[in-house]
């Protein structure tokens, strides 16, 4: 249990701990497996943290889209903001640099080493970048939520956007695969997605296409993770396809006669302790073991 607040986006950091977002209390946790979290409070508090990704500094990075900031955040809990509109999405690039999302207006945004800000137009009006990610060819690639495309980016701002089969796909989440590709996932058509770096496409369509997949990560078994929000699950695709699905653990009621509450996976990462953990907004934070499943 996270008493603290409601979990939505995690990841793990170059000091061996845990980092995640408390979305709607407007903080940001550091646990290393096994120990009691430390909660920063933001100030403001009403900014909405939502992901957060390690930087190439040793820090970590996060968006809040409501505060239209992007921040970094040193071990000792210091924030440096930046000023954006409405981000979301943000991972480290090939060029040293953090690059992030701008849902509304549809841009890329990159922050420099020297802190320098740059912006780049997505030429899809209302299209709604959501994640980002390196991929395996010194670019970045990202979802376009609203237009049903998947983007590259290069680190000197050029786009090219590859159009998805499935109208009303609505992809999220986007991370390199272990076979040299991009993995996403669909949210509007309960899908996971495949693009290598030629544009090519595959869809793979999930047993419960009402599940609502929304983040995805490579594990460290060669294989894909992905939360279903809608379903309350834990997803694993192989690169040939085979799904499978673990249901996850309800959090406990906080008060007598509260009813049990939803899981709402959002956000996942590998741990340092090599286990895949999942931020649940409901208020905890489910480690799931390679051999002994939820623990």
């Amino acid at each position: 249990m996270i008493d603290e607040g409601a979990p939505y986006g995690i990841a793990a950091g170059a000091d061996g701990a845990l980092w995640f977002t408390l979305v709607h209390q407007g903080r940001i946790g550091r646990m290393v497996p096994g120990e009691s979290p430390a909660i920063h409070q933001l100030d403001p508090p009403d900014g909405l943290p939502t992901v957060i990704a390690p930087g190439p500094d040793g820090a970590m990075w996060f968006t809040e889209g409501k505060g239209g900031r992007v921040c970094r955040i040193a071990a000792d809990g210091q924030v440096t903001p930046y000023k954006a509109l409405s981000p979301y999405g943000i991972a480290a690039g090939p060029d040293g640099a953090m690059w992030f999302t701008q849902m509304e207006p549809a841009r890329i945004g990159r922050i420099g080493a020297d802190g320098a800000v740059s912006e780049f137009e997505v030429p899809v009006e209302g299209g709604m970048p959501a994640f980002i990610t390196a991929g395996p060819d010194d670019a970045l690639w990202f979802t376009l939520n609203q237009g049903d495309a998947i983007g590259r980016i290069s680190p000197a701002g050029e786009v090219a956007l590859h159009p998805l089969p499935t109208a009303g796909a609505a992809p999220v989440g986007i991370t390199q695969g272990p076979d040299g590709a991009l993995w996403f996932v669909e949210i509007g058509a309960g899908q996971v997605g495949r693009i290598d770096t030629s544009g090519k496409i595959t869809e793979f369509p999930l047993p419960d296409r009402a599940c609502r997949p929304h983040a995805i990560i490579s594990g460290p078994d060669d294989a894909l993770w992905f939360t279903e929000w809608g379903a309350g699950r834990l997803g694993r695709i192989t690169t040939d396809g085979t799904v499978e699905e673990h249901p996850l653990p309800h959090p406990p009621a906080r008060t007598e006669g509260e009813q049990a509450r939803k899981a709402e996976p959002h956000g996942l990462t590998v741990g340092p302790d090599g286990a895949i953990w999942v931020a649940l907004e409901a208020g905890a934070l489910a480690r799931f073991g390679m051999a002994a499943g939820f623990e």
